[in-house]
């Protein structure tokens, strides 16, 4: 089982995916909560040198409150993390499949949910 949701885009910038990717996930109703440039923080605490590569938080507030009503430890799970990386001379993005994340959880209705939430993330890449 795949753990992510990925595309690639061969004639883009990286700051043209990142938000073409924000707005995507807009449309499908999730919210960028959190954004961490992994590329500036290995610089900065490492003195490392690598490519661009962004981490989104993503959630949706009206499945992430069903989750958590199902689930309370749920939140240790979220939100739903999409990267956008420079590869080569392409940028992928790649967003969490949320049942292969939850498969740890013994809950039909979570992963039903979970379901949902994948289907909608499936969409937002499929759109960028």
């Amino acid at each position: 089982m795949t753990y992510t949701i990925n595309r690639k885009f061969d004639s883009a910038s990286f700051d043209d995916v990142v938000e073409r990717t924000r707005a995507a996930l807009a449309d499908q109703g999730f919210g960028v909560l959190t954004e961490i440039d992994v590329m500036a923080t290995m610089k900065k605490k490492l003195d490392v040198n690598m490519d661009p590569y962004v981490i989104l938080g993503a959630c949706n507030p009206k499945m992430a409150h069903n989750a958590i009503e199902m689930e309370p430890r749920v939140g240790a799970m979220l939100p739903c993390n999409v990267i956008v990386r420079q590869v080569s001379d392409a940028v992928e993005v790649s967003a969490i499949d949320p049942v292969a994340s939850m498969a740890a959880i013994n809950n039909q209705e979570l992963t039903r949910v979970a379901g949902q939430v994948r289907d909608m993330l499936a969409e937002a890449v499929k759109r960028i």
